[in-house]
């Protein structure tokens, strides 16, 4: 297995709980790898693995050759991470938390184009306990393009938004894998896999059911159609 991101027999359990049971995959440079499943599967947890927020009970990952885990300050910062849920500031506002993180990089990416980009300026004076789902995901999203990633890890990234604001997170993320950063997407969306994956990974009960080019993991039929026999099949 080769690439930016590498997951080898990754295990992670809590109590009785096996959240991730022998998961492997790998994702490439100037690539989108789509991780499907539903909920459960054990997409979030092998994520905050690769994100360094867990720790692997058995096996390993890596990314950008690094155990995250053991990551320092530097390898960090050419990681970019947006959360489901949480990791931002509750009382602050978008343009003052941005400009803050923005300040931390050397070579951060042009703070006025994401924010027109994503249409935070239309609520840059509202603080982050007051948004919205979706203003929130957009804001999380500029926070983690702003360092240039060479790795990005978005987590449902077009969650609560409209269709206007979809197509241009698809844009974004695409530039990204064009620019040759790796970029993980965990999504629900098949529509959201299609569009913009290379390779897609379903997982379900803690493992890796199919891993594949979109053509490959089809096999002539439709990603919904595979993507609900294989999780069938393996909840039996």
């Amino acid at each position: 297995m080769t690439g930016a991101v590498l997951v080898r027999e990754l295990r992670r359990s809590f109590a009785t709980t096996t959240a991730v049971d022998g998961a492997s995959w790998s994702a490439g440079a100037g690539t989108v790898t789509a991780l499907l499943g539903p909920n459960g599967a054990g997409k979030t947890t092998t994520v905050e693995c690769l994100e360094g927020l867990q720790r692997p009970d058995a096996g390993s990952v890596q990314v950008l050759g690094v155990d995250p885990w053991h990551a320092g300050p530097d390898h960090r910062a050419r990681v970019g991470v947006m959360l489901q849920e949480g990791g931002l500031p509750t009382s602050s506002r978008p343009l003052a938390l941005l400009r803050h993180l923005a300040a931390l990089y050397a070579e951060p990416a042009p703070l006025d184009e994401l924010v027109a980009r994503l249409g935070i300026d239309e609520f840059a004076r509202t603080t982050v306990r007051r948004m919205s789902g979706g203003q929130r995901q957009r804001v999380a999203l500029a926070a983690a393009l702003l360092p240039r990633p060479d790795v990005l890890f978005l987590d449902e990234p077009t969650a609560g938004l409209d269709p206007h604001a979809r197509l241009e997170v698809w844009d974004l993320v695409r530039t990204e894998a064009t620019r040759g950063a790796c970029v993980v997407v965990t999504t629900h969306s098949f529509e959201e896999a299609e569009r913009l994956a290379n390779r897609i990974v379903i997982m379900a009960a803690g493992r890796v059911v199919a891993d594949g080019t979109l053509d490959e993991v089809r096999g002539g039929r439709s990603l919904e159609d595979v993507y609900f026999a294989l999780t069938a099949r393996a909840a039996r």
